[in-house]
């Protein structure tokens, strides 16, 4: 009750006015059938693949997003019934925080509402570049809905130029010294990422080894990474910290079949120093 009351119409006014702002910046979806044309089905190029279930996915979102806040609307202004989802909905938006109706066909994500729609911009303008000039040479790694298909993709592309059963396939990390901008050619093999973060540590420039976080700095940027494949028993050996890699700071998911929970996605060999325990890292 109460949403004829003067704060129900408040409430109203405000929550539609966010509705027509979002609606007003969010882009059309991906056109498919073109991606499927520029990027065909290619043995030799599995990331043509990886880049048509994503926009698929993301067209899924953005279908989901619009959708649901041209109902809400109608719904403010009584075209409409204002059903229990659509209340439910209204509420979300006015708290500020993501729509669950948005997350159940949404990458995770742990930001307030205005803050993921910031960042979905980002990930759209991504894939928007990809599909309309050209894969990138540096990928943002964080920007996959499944960024499992995209390690499996690039571990695929160079079991398939070797000739080399994937599963014989790992990959080793190296850190890089550049920004994104540094690197216009991409690797004969493998892939560049950036887009990830520590947390409990930080990457320190000068010794190029992992190292204590400073005073009251929780998350800090981790370099730019080549993922790169070999056959893992070429993977060299070095003092290394096995860090495991996560979508979002919560750590929690549904354990997969893997063992690992849904939330995590791999392990990443980062460089500590000879003195350093393995165990120090763990948190």
């Amino acid at each position: 009750g109460g949403r004829g009351a003067v704060g129900g119409a408040g409430k109203d006014a405000a929550v539609d006015a966010v509705a027509a702002d979002v609606l007003s910046k969010l882009p059309k979806p991906f056109d498919l059938a073109e991606a499927e044309v520029k990027y065909p089905v290619l043995f030799e190029e599995s990331m043509n693949t990886v880049l048509c279930q994503e926009l698929f996915k993301y067209n899924r979102l953005i279908n989901t997003i619009s959708s649901s806040l041209v109902s809400l609307r109608k719904a403010i202004k009584g075209l409409v019934v204002m059903s229990s989802e659509l209340d439910e909905l209204s509420n979300q938006i006015f708290f500020g925080i993501i729509p669950s109706m948005w997350l159940k066909k949404s990458y995770g994500s742990l930001k307030p509402m205005a803050g993921y729609f910031t960042d979905l911009l980002k990930r759209i303008d991504f894939f928007e570049s990809w599909l309309k000039t050209a894969p990138p040479t540096v990928f943002w790694l964080s920007g996959f809905f499944f960024t499992h298909a995209f390690t499996t993709g690039a571990k695929q592309n160079f079991a398939r130029r070797y000739t080399i059963p994937i599963d014989a396939v790992d990959f080793d990390q190296l850190m890089l010294t550049k920004d994104v901008s540094g690197y216009t050619k991409k690797p004969k093999d493998g892939v560049y990422t950036y887009g990830l973060f520590f947390e409990g540590g930080r990457w320190n420039k000068k010794t190029e080894f992992l190292d204590e976080r400073m005073p009251k700095v929780l998350f800090t940027p981790a370099p730019l990474m080549w993922f790169v494949p070999m056959k893992m028993k070429d993977i060299p050996p070095r003092s290394h910290y096995n860090c495991p890699v996560y979508k979002t700071s919560d750590r929690r998911g549904i354990l997969a079949t893997t063992g690992h929970s849904t939330n995590f996605v791999c392990f990443i060999r980062v460089p500590i120093k000879e003195t350093d325990n393995q165990a120090h890292w763990v948190m």
